[in-house]
Protein backbone atom coordinates (compact mmCIF):
# COMPACT_ATOMS: atom_id res chain seq x y z
CA UNK A 1 0.00 0.00 0.00
CA UNK A 2 2.82 2.74 0.88
CA UNK A 3 4.55 1.58 -2.34
CA UNK A 4 1.21 2.29 -3.97
CA UNK A 5 1.07 5.80 -2.41
CA UNK A 6 4.57 6.61 -3.14
CA UNK A 7 4.54 5.73 -6.55
CA UNK A 8 0.98 8.36 -6.63
CA UNK A 9 3.01 10.77 -5.27
CA UNK A 10 5.92 10.47 -7.68
CA UNK A 11 3.43 10.84 -10.70
CA UNK A 12 1.56 13.58 -9.55
CA UNK A 13 4.90 15.57 -8.85
CA UNK A 14 5.87 14.44 -12.30
CA UNK A 15 3.02 15.60 -13.69
CA UNK A 16 3.03 18.91 -11.65
CA UNK A 17 6.62 19.54 -12.86
CA UNK A 18 5.58 18.48 -16.29
CA UNK A 19 2.78 21.37 -16.34
CA UNK A 20 4.83 24.13 -15.41
CA UNK A 21 7.92 23.34 -17.27
CA UNK A 22 4.64 23.55 -20.32
CA UNK A 23 3.37 26.49 -19.20
CA UNK A 24 7.33 28.30 -18.77
CA UNK A 25 7.56 27.19 -22.91
CA UNK A 26 4.39 28.90 -23.68
CA UNK A 27 5.40 32.12 -21.57
CA UNK A 28 9.03 31.75 -23.34
CA UNK A 29 7.15 31.46 -27.40
CA UNK A 30 4.67 34.56 -26.61
CA UNK A 31 7.60 36.37 -25.19
CA UNK A 32 9.34 35.78 -28.00
CA UNK A 33 6.84 36.46 -30.67
CA UNK A 34 5.96 39.55 -28.78
CA UNK A 35 9.81 40.84 -28.95
CA UNK A 36 10.09 39.71 -32.68
CA UNK A 37 6.89 41.71 -33.39
CA UNK A 38 7.50 45.09 -31.29
CA UNK A 39 10.93 45.01 -32.55
CA UNK A 40 13.01 47.46 -34.65
CA UNK A 41 13.36 45.51 -37.40
CA UNK A 42 9.80 44.33 -37.93
CA UNK A 43 9.09 45.96 -41.35
CA UNK A 44 6.31 48.32 -40.57
CA UNK A 45 7.95 51.31 -41.93
CA UNK A 46 7.59 53.14 -38.55
CA UNK A 47 11.62 54.32 -38.44
CA UNK A 48 9.50 56.45 -41.73
CA UNK A 49 6.79 58.47 -39.03
CA UNK A 50 7.41 61.29 -36.39
CA UNK A 51 3.53 61.10 -35.50
CA UNK A 52 4.21 65.01 -35.71
CA UNK A 53 7.67 65.65 -33.95
CA UNK A 54 9.08 66.69 -37.09
CA UNK A 55 6.86 69.86 -36.78
CA UNK A 56 7.35 70.55 -33.57
CA UNK A 57 11.28 70.63 -33.43
CA UNK A 58 11.54 73.32 -36.42
CA UNK A 59 8.96 75.12 -34.32
CA UNK A 60 11.14 75.28 -31.50
CA UNK A 61 8.42 73.35 -29.16
CA UNK A 62 11.48 70.25 -28.53
CA UNK A 63 14.46 71.68 -28.82
CA UNK A 64 16.81 69.49 -25.70
CA UNK A 65 16.20 66.18 -23.45
CA UNK A 66 13.84 67.70 -21.08
CA UNK A 67 11.48 68.93 -23.59
CA UNK A 68 11.61 65.83 -25.65
CA UNK A 69 10.53 63.85 -22.45
CA UNK A 70 7.69 66.04 -21.24
CA UNK A 71 6.42 66.16 -25.12
CA UNK A 72 6.45 62.36 -25.46
CA UNK A 73 4.90 61.48 -21.60
CA UNK A 74 1.76 64.03 -22.87
CA UNK A 75 1.17 61.91 -26.30
CA UNK A 76 1.92 58.74 -24.17
CA UNK A 77 -0.46 59.61 -21.17
CA UNK A 78 -3.06 61.59 -22.89
CA UNK A 79 -2.52 61.10 -26.65
CA UNK A 80 -2.46 58.41 -28.86
CA UNK A 81 -0.39 56.40 -26.31
CA UNK A 82 -3.58 55.84 -24.72
CA UNK A 83 -6.37 55.59 -27.29
CA UNK A 84 -3.92 53.26 -28.50
CA UNK A 85 -3.64 50.70 -25.73
CA UNK A 86 -7.85 50.95 -25.21
CA UNK A 87 -7.87 49.93 -29.16
CA UNK A 88 -6.01 47.03 -28.42
CA UNK A 89 -7.16 45.57 -25.99
CA UNK A 90 -10.63 45.83 -26.93
CA UNK A 91 -9.03 44.10 -30.39
CA UNK A 92 -7.29 41.39 -28.36
CA UNK A 93 -10.81 40.61 -27.08
CA UNK A 94 -12.03 40.51 -30.20
CA UNK A 95 -9.22 38.21 -31.60
CA UNK A 96 -11.45 35.78 -33.10
CA UNK A 97 -14.95 37.59 -33.66
CA UNK A 98 -14.85 39.37 -37.20
CA UNK A 99 -17.47 41.38 -36.83
CA UNK A 100 -16.16 43.19 -33.66
CA UNK A 101 -12.73 43.47 -35.72
CA UNK A 102 -14.27 45.43 -38.27
CA UNK A 103 -16.36 47.68 -36.40
CA UNK A 104 -12.66 48.34 -34.12
CA UNK A 105 -10.81 48.93 -37.45
CA UNK A 106 -13.72 52.08 -38.55
CA UNK A 107 -13.56 53.33 -35.20
CA UNK A 108 -9.46 53.60 -34.78
CA UNK A 109 -9.93 54.79 -38.33
CA UNK A 110 -12.72 57.56 -37.37
CA UNK A 111 -10.94 58.68 -34.25
CA UNK A 112 -7.54 59.98 -35.92
CA UNK A 113 -7.00 63.74 -36.01
CA UNK A 114 -5.55 64.37 -39.34
CA UNK A 115 -4.86 63.16 -42.15
CA UNK A 116 -1.09 62.08 -41.68
CA UNK A 117 -2.41 60.62 -38.28
CA UNK A 118 -4.83 58.20 -40.17
CA UNK A 119 -2.14 57.27 -43.09
CA UNK A 120 -0.15 56.30 -40.63
CA UNK A 121 -1.77 53.96 -38.24
CA UNK A 122 -3.70 52.31 -41.45
CA UNK A 123 -0.28 52.56 -43.20
CA UNK A 124 1.45 50.51 -39.84
CA UNK A 125 -1.32 48.08 -39.34
CA UNK A 126 -1.04 46.93 -43.16
CA UNK A 127 2.19 46.55 -43.48
CA UNK A 128 1.96 44.60 -39.93
CA UNK A 129 -0.37 42.57 -40.67
CA UNK A 130 1.56 41.66 -44.07
CA UNK A 131 4.73 40.89 -42.53
CA UNK A 132 3.30 38.62 -39.69
CA UNK A 133 1.68 35.91 -41.76
CA UNK A 134 4.36 33.46 -40.55
CA UNK A 135 2.83 33.85 -37.13
CA UNK A 136 -0.56 32.72 -38.86
CA UNK A 137 -2.26 36.07 -38.25
CA UNK A 138 -6.74 36.24 -37.54
CA UNK A 139 -8.93 37.47 -39.94
CA UNK A 140 -8.00 40.61 -39.93
CA UNK A 141 -10.35 43.48 -41.86
CA UNK A 142 -8.55 45.56 -44.82
CA UNK A 143 -6.65 48.37 -43.62
CA UNK A 144 -6.86 47.59 -39.92
CA UNK A 145 -5.25 50.75 -37.87
CA UNK A 146 -2.14 49.37 -36.02
CA UNK A 147 -3.45 48.77 -32.79
CA UNK A 148 -6.02 46.39 -34.03
CA UNK A 149 -3.63 44.25 -36.18
CA UNK A 150 -0.83 44.04 -33.23
CA UNK A 151 -3.74 43.47 -30.63
CA UNK A 152 -6.17 40.97 -32.71
CA UNK A 153 -2.43 38.93 -33.42
CA UNK A 154 -1.75 39.03 -29.65
CA UNK A 155 -5.64 37.60 -29.05
CA UNK A 156 -5.00 35.37 -31.27
CA UNK A 157 -1.92 33.88 -29.89
CA UNK A 158 -3.30 34.36 -26.37
CA UNK A 159 -0.30 36.69 -25.12
CA UNK A 160 -1.06 38.59 -22.05
CA UNK A 161 -2.86 41.93 -22.91
CA UNK A 162 -1.30 44.08 -20.46
CA UNK A 163 2.40 42.69 -22.10
CA UNK A 164 1.02 43.53 -25.28
CA UNK A 165 0.00 46.68 -24.42
CA UNK A 166 3.33 47.57 -22.28
CA UNK A 167 5.43 46.69 -25.19
CA UNK A 168 3.61 48.33 -27.58
CA UNK A 169 3.79 51.58 -26.08
CA UNK A 170 7.46 51.23 -25.24
CA UNK A 171 7.97 50.59 -28.92
CA UNK A 172 6.17 53.37 -29.90
CA UNK A 173 7.85 55.63 -27.45
CA UNK A 174 11.81 54.49 -28.94
CA UNK A 175 10.68 54.76 -32.32
CA UNK A 176 9.59 58.76 -31.92
CA UNK A 177 13.17 58.92 -29.45
CA UNK A 178 15.00 57.61 -32.71
CA UNK A 179 13.33 60.30 -34.67
CA UNK A 180 13.98 63.18 -32.07
CA UNK A 181 17.89 62.27 -31.94
CA UNK A 182 17.73 62.47 -35.61
CA UNK A 183 16.04 65.96 -36.00
CA UNK A 184 16.77 67.93 -32.79
CA UNK A 185 19.63 66.07 -33.02
CA UNK A 186 20.67 64.59 -29.70
CA UNK A 187 22.97 61.91 -28.97
CA UNK A 188 21.96 58.41 -28.28
CA UNK A 189 22.78 58.71 -24.53
CA UNK A 190 20.28 61.63 -24.50
CA UNK A 191 17.44 59.31 -26.29
CA UNK A 192 18.12 56.33 -23.84
CA UNK A 193 17.89 58.60 -20.73
CA UNK A 194 14.67 59.62 -22.17
CA UNK A 195 13.34 55.94 -23.19
CA UNK A 196 14.40 55.25 -19.25
CA UNK A 197 12.53 57.87 -17.82
CA UNK A 198 9.43 57.38 -19.69
CA UNK A 199 9.07 53.62 -17.78
CA UNK A 200 6.31 55.08 -15.14
CA UNK A 201 4.64 56.32 -17.64
CA UNK A 202 4.24 53.10 -19.76
CA UNK A 203 3.10 51.18 -16.57
CA UNK A 204 0.82 53.92 -15.54
CA UNK A 205 -0.96 53.37 -18.80
CA UNK A 206 -0.88 49.82 -19.61
CA UNK A 207 -2.52 49.69 -15.92
CA UNK A 208 -5.06 52.49 -16.50
CA UNK A 209 -6.22 51.38 -19.38
CA UNK A 210 -6.98 48.20 -18.12
CA UNK A 211 -10.59 47.95 -17.91
CA UNK A 212 -11.34 51.07 -20.21
CA UNK A 213 -14.01 51.31 -22.38
CA UNK A 214 -14.50 52.39 -25.88
CA UNK A 215 -16.34 55.16 -24.65
CA UNK A 216 -13.43 55.87 -22.17
CA UNK A 217 -11.38 56.90 -26.38
CA UNK A 218 -10.27 59.94 -26.51
CA UNK A 219 -7.34 61.88 -26.44
CA UNK A 220 -6.16 65.94 -24.97
CA UNK A 221 -2.54 66.02 -26.52
CA UNK A 222 -3.58 68.88 -28.82
CA UNK A 223 -0.24 70.70 -29.57
CA UNK A 224 0.70 67.01 -30.55
CA UNK A 225 -2.37 66.81 -32.97
CA UNK A 226 -1.99 70.11 -34.24
CA UNK A 227 1.82 69.12 -34.97
CA UNK A 228 0.37 66.38 -37.17
CA UNK A 229 -1.85 68.59 -39.22
CA UNK A 230 1.24 71.51 -39.20
CA UNK A 231 3.42 68.55 -40.67
CA UNK A 232 0.96 68.45 -43.72
CA UNK A 233 1.92 71.43 -45.37
CA UNK A 234 5.69 71.84 -43.93
CA UNK A 235 8.08 72.61 -46.68
CA UNK A 236 11.18 70.25 -45.99
CA UNK A 237 10.62 67.18 -44.20
CA UNK A 238 12.42 63.97 -43.73
CA UNK A 239 9.89 61.83 -41.99
CA UNK A 240 5.92 61.13 -44.19
CA UNK A 241 4.54 61.83 -41.01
Amino acid sequence: MRAAADTAAITSTTMTGEAAESRAERARAALLRLLAWTSPGFPTGAFACSHGLEWAVEAGDITDEAGLRAWLEDVLVHGAGRADAILLRHAHQAAHAPDRLAALAELATAAVPARERRSETVDLGTAFAAAAAPWQPPWLPPAAPYPIALGALAGAHGIDPDDAVAAHLQAFAANLISAAVRLVPLGQSSGLRVLAALEPAIRRVTEATSGATLDDLGTAAFRSDLAAMRHETQYTRLFRT
